[in-house]
């Protein structure tokens, strides 16, 4: 199953045809000085219909994702669903001794992708005295972007990190460390399940998701929990996380239960796809100034995948179907993890929430949000380079690739 060198090369008729679409945009009204408390303002939508209709360029963004990120594709044999087309990039230091590193974009909290990686990418190939080298891949995770997408029922967690670890080892990665954040967590946290010890040998990520305490499946948590007294910053974080069960949870429930029905606003119409994306983006980053233009290149990116912005969607269901308390219960892995925690993340949870014997490193941020990888590119490598530096706990844990010349 060989590497085929990958360009994105949007057909003119897609783009004349999401013009078109655009011109035809029918906009709800809106309450006077609603802000953002019922959803994205009005005036913001126009203003991004108007600029992704007669001032954004595509080719040009598309001209730049390619020159940046050496994509390729590749056909993985998944057992039960024969082989898919798998989009990633692929990108090797010139350090040879470089660390293997598989990095997962988000999904189950919209809206990631591939070009996640963009900025991190420059920073993780660089070697230095004082901090390793990585030979990066960054999957583009089946129905997302470019990657083709399973066409049965049934597609679970398993099969995501089935598809991700051979593609590690097609790539002659046989021993690899992995970084996610988002649904990214959970599929490196699959990873480190089914293939750690043998394959997958350390895990970072940038997201909290763990079990919360539950009298039956954390009953000492639970009863410490009951007489806790939180800091003011944990107090924070379990605000913050309320607020997302409370005001950002919606979307969730949807995808989670009739995917297929929100599937068809999601590939109709691109005013919808925007305003569903953009509110996550805001809502969910620190602060963050997104320019109109990057925010239309990450919409962009669904409305042209391979598969429409419909597939991205059933996710939910497939893999919360066969195991619903996934998120209710531990979910314990052997490896050693790393967590980067940052204080707009939308789940920011007590440190005793997710301690664990494998747990060797954690950072707490005083800044960053849910896409940290785009936010806080600087501190998320900083901490990987920490994790898997001479001095730390990392280092040398896969075989031979310590990072260093």
């Amino acid at each position: 199953m060989a590497e085929v060198p990958y360009k994105i090369a949007v057909a003119d008729e897609s783009i004349q045809l999401l013009k078109q679409k655009l011109a035809l945009t029918t906009f709800p009204d809106e309450l006077e000085n609603a802000g953002w408390e019922y959803g994205v303002p009005l005036a913001d939508v126009r203003r991004l219909i108007a600029r992704w209709k007669d001032g954004y360029d595509w080719r040009k963004y598309e001209a730049q994702i390619n020159e940046e990120l050496p994509q390729f594709t590749r056909d993985i044999d998944v057992e039960g669903f024969g082989k898919l087309n798998i989009h990633y990039v692929h990108k090797k230091s010139e350090v040879a001794n470089a660390i293997p590193l598989l990095f997962v974009h988000g999904f189950k909290f919209w809206p990631g992708s591939f070009t996640e990686v963009q900025k991190v990418l420059p920073l993780l190939i660089q070697g230095g005295s004082d901090y390793p080298a990585f030979h990066v891949v960054a999957l583009g995770i089946p129905g997302f972007g470019f990657s083709e997408a399973p066409t049965k029922p049934g597609f679970a967690l398993a099969q995501y990190a089935e598809v991700a670890n051979k593609l590690m080892l097609a790539l002659g990665y046989n021993e690899y460390v992995t970084q996610g954040g988002d649904w990214g967590f959970t599929i490196t946290l699959k990873i480190a399940q089914d293939y750690g010890g043998k394959h997958s040998k350390a895990w970072h990520v940038n997201s909290q998701l763990t079990a919360p305490p539950h009298p039956t499946y954390t009953p000492s948590l639970y009863l410490k929990h009951l007489f806790s007294r939180y800091t003011a910053k944990e107090k924070e974080g379990l605000k913050r996380t309320d607020w997302f069960f409370n005001k950002g949870y919606g979307y969730h429930k949807l995808h989670e239960t009739y995917p297929q029905t929100i599937g068809y606003s999601l590939a109709d119409s691109p005013a919808g796809l925007l305003a569903w994306i953009y509110e996550k983006l805001v809502t969910w980053s620190d602060s963050y100034p997104w320019d109109d233009d990057e925010v239309l290149t990450w919409i962009s990116i669904y409305w042209f995948s391979r598969a429409g912005p419909a597939a991205a969607s059933r996710i939910y269901y497939e893999v919360l179907k066969p195991d619903p308390l996934l998120f209710k219960k531990p979910t314990p892995t052997s490896i050693p993890k790393g967590i980067s925690a940052f204080p707009k993340d939308i789940f920011v949870l007590p440190r005793s929430w997710y301690s664990a014997k494998n747990l060797v490193f954690v950072s707490e941020h005083d800044k960053g949000g849910h896409f940290a990888s785009h936010e806080t590119p600087q501190e998320l490598v900083d901490d990987v380079r920490k994790m898997f530096g001479k001095q730390g706990p990392c280092f040398g844990v896969v075989p031979g690739k310590n990072g260093f010349a």
